[in-house]
């Protein structure tokens, strides 16, 4: 219910995009429990000994662009590298172990002191089917992480191991986690939340409210889903490219549907500069998207012109139509 388009973005947000702050702090105090049970784990002498520095925080809800549902939360766990060293091939990592980490090397190859990360992956996974609490939770592999899925919670915890390297000659490092295939590769969710934070900075408007109310609309159900993270970084792109911003949302959403109509069919690099061309759309969905942000973008500018020209009502009303039923109606006189 609003009388304003401002209100109606507010409204919209609040009840429909944002993650209710309540579910967020249970989901908070739900991951500290998790990561207090994990730190337990290498008391039976068995399990990969911890980094001081246990856990990391990545993905959309460390960034705050998660959006409604909350429906999974990422954690790597930092272990103890105990002198193991790093091999890059163009493919992958491989990591050595030496003789005197015993926990590590029985997680290796057999008969080698390679560190097989499906091993390791499935060393979490029993020690967490271990742990009472989760007794009836549903505990299994995908690709590099440990999904812990709870009966008490809607969300899914990624639970994703890995190593902090030892410092490069310019003093930075990156971690290792696995690759889905028994050996590891490379990441840095520091340079995600760092390159988010700093965008964001710079702006006039919320970035991270933009980026959340883009994300409703890219998986409504009138054209293909964007991934999230590849959408994240087309947007910020667009916010880092030397623009100015308004305070108000909605009249950003036109420039950042014109910036998608003209990019989706361009490569983008992962910013971290690990993983290359992060746009794996196939050309009939960024066909299909440049269709729709075109339609959409239209849409958006009679919107504007609307409740330039005081046509409140309508303007809602075409505000509703890009982002279907949930968007609030207009309730005045």
């Amino acid at each position: 219910m609003a009388t304003t388009v401002n209100q109606a973005f507010e409204q919209f947000l609040h009840y429909y995009v944002r993650i209710d702050t309540a579910r967020s702090d249970t989901a908070k105090s739900s991951k500290n429990n998790l990561v207090s049970e994990i730190k337990k784990f290498p008391d039976d002498n068995k399990f990969p000994l911890l980094h001081p520095d246990v856990s990391i925080d990545y993905g959309s809800f460390s960034r705050k662009t998660k959006i409604r549902p909350l429906d999974d939360i990422d954690l790597m766990i930092v272990l103890h590298a105990e002198s193991n060293s790093r091999t890059q091939y163009s493919d992958r990592f491989e990591i050595s172990v030496p003789p005197a980490a015993t926990r590590q090397i029985a997680l290796c190859n057999a008969g080698t002191n390679i560190l097989n990360s499906i091993k390791v992956i499935n060393k979490f996974i029993s020690s967490l089917s271990s742990v009472s609490y989760y007794d009836k939770a549903e505990i299994k592999r995908n690709q590099e992480a440990v999904t812990l899925s709870l009966k008490s919670y809607e969300w899914v915890y990624d639970i994703v191991p890995c190593f902090i390297t030892a410092p490069l000659a310019d003093g930075s490092t990156f971690y290792l986690i696995p690759d889905g295939k028994g050996n590891w590769k490379a990441t840095d969710p520091r340079i995600d939340k760092k390159r988010m934070d700093y965008i964001n900075s710079i702006q006039e408007v919320s970035v991270i409210e933009v980026i959340r109310i883009l994300k409703y609309w890219t998986k409504r159900p009138t054209m293909p889903t964007m991934k999230s993270y590849f959408l994240e970084n087309l947007i910020l792109n667009y916010y880092n490219s030397g623009v100015e911003s308004s305070k108000y949302i909605d009249i950003e959403i036109p420039k950042v549907l014109a910036y998608i109509h003209n990019n989706i069919h361009k490569p983008l690099n992962d910013p971290k500069g690990f993983q290359g061309d992060i746009n794996h759309l196939t050309y009939e969905e960024r066909n299909s998207i440049q269709s729709k942000a075109a339609v959409d973008f239209k849409t958006a500018n009679e919107a504007r012109q609307l409740e330039i020209g005081k046509k409140i009502k309508e303007s809602i009303i075409k505000w509703g139509s890009i982002f279907g039923s949930e968007f609030p109606k207009y309730t005045g006189s």
